[in-house]
């Protein structure tokens, strides 16, 4: 188990099983990451992002907010809350969260606490936090727009398919969920294991397009 991958471990540490129309999910062991990386503020080469907190602030975005974005604010903030603040918003928010994605995150220990579907003109406002990335996981959202953010953070995209839009049972659509968590999980990870604070501009924004192009 020591020396096995993050993803494999958290994949092990999981079981899923389904029964009559619900999914019940295990947690054992789970462990993410284990020394505390800290982020002070100091003064930034002139090709790297500036950081004006101790904290570097994540905006995920999606068109309805209800579903992949909610799940990856939920798991940003609670495996980065030492190093990054978390926040999702929607171009054409739905106003509630997916009952699916809320469930699935409840069985996963996540904190859901406070998770809503806001609209990014939120975040657009003179008064709004200074956003240092913006990610988007849908397409349409892709496609749109977008307000201009203070603080001109690095964008990327990473595409996940809408568990929202799969029909069938409560369990084919839970699937689908859990498809687009551990998706989301996954390139997560690989946004927490970068050494932000030290790579320039480019470099960072194609780790991050990099990401998006993982499975």
């Amino acid at each position: 188990m020591q020396g096995l991958p993050l993803w494999d471990r958290w994949r092990q540490n999981f079981s899923i099983g389904f029964e009559a129309d619900s999914v019940r999910i295990r947690r054992k062991n789970f462990a993410f990451f284990g020394a505390k990386a800290s982020l002070q503020t100091k003064s930034h080469h002139p090709n790297q992002i500036d950081q004006m907190s101790d904290k570097w602030n994540v905006l995920v975005l999606c068109t309805g907010n209800s579903a992949r974005s909610i799940m990856a604010e939920a798991i940003l903030r609670h495996h980065g809350r030492d190093r990054f603040n978390a926040f999702s918003a929607g171009s054409k928010p739905t106003g509630i969260a997916n009952p699916l994605s809320l469930e699935l995150l409840r069985k996963l220990d996540y904190d859901t606490d406070n998770l809503r579907s806001n609209s990014w003109d939120e975040f657009a406002g003179e008064d709004a936090p200074e956003i240092h990335f913006v990610i988007t996981v849908c397409d349409s959202a892709a496609g749109e727009t977008c307000p201009v953010w203070p603080g001109k953070p690095i964008t990327a995209h990473w595409g996940i398919d809408d568990p929202a839009a799969k029909d069938g049972s409560i369990s084919v659509r839970m699937q689908a969920f859990q498809e687009a968590f551990a998706q989301l999980y996954r390139r997560i990870e690989l946004f927490l294991n970068l050494p932000i604070d030290s790579l320039e501009k480019l470099v960072l924004q194609k780790k991050l397009d990099e990401i998006g192009e993982s499975s």
